[in-house]
């Protein structure tokens, strides 16, 4: 399975030209805690999350209108790609204490972006099908078995 498709349908971005205001109000309209911070080809220049606007905005004194993105935004950014698996991008995530990975393509376009939250669910649902199975199996173990 591709991390991509665990992703949102379509991955929450501003340009770096972007006010944080800007940012701000996708994040709330798409009820996520991330939005990646793309160039004017879409490539990834930072991400913006939850974590900076208590961080590096809430007590600043700046304002989020004034206040260009990409002078807050988080860089590097540590990236996931279309090979990376779900195992490992959990592994990156819980290991770094990362909420949001942003997938990119070869051309380091932003295709989505994955949070710990999808990422949980699709561990909830790999071991529930697991358990089944192994219930299953158990059950269907007769006598001479």
């Amino acid at each position: 399975m591709s991390v991509l498709e665990l992703c949102d349908a379509e991955a929450a971005a501003v340009s770096v030209e972007a006010s944080v205001a800007d940012a701000i109000r996708l994040m709330l309209e798409r009820h996520v805690g991330a939005v990646g911070v793309v160039d004017s080809e879409g490539r990834v220049a930072g991400i913006f999350t939850e974590r900076d606007v208590l961080r590096k905005l809430a007590l600043s004194g700046r304002s989020p209108e004034a206040t260009p993105v990409r002078d807050l935004m988080t860089t590097p950014v540590e990236m996931a790609t279309l090979a990376t698996g779900p195992g490992e991008a959990l592994a990156i995530m819980v290991e770094r204490h990362f909420r949001h990975l942003p997938v990119i393509d070869n051309d380091s376009k932003l295709l989505g972006i994955l949070s710990i939250r999808n990422l949980l669910q699709w561990r909830v649902d790999d071991l529930t099908q697991e358990l089944d199975s192994l219930e299953q199996y158990v059950a269907n173990d007769g006598p001479g078995g």
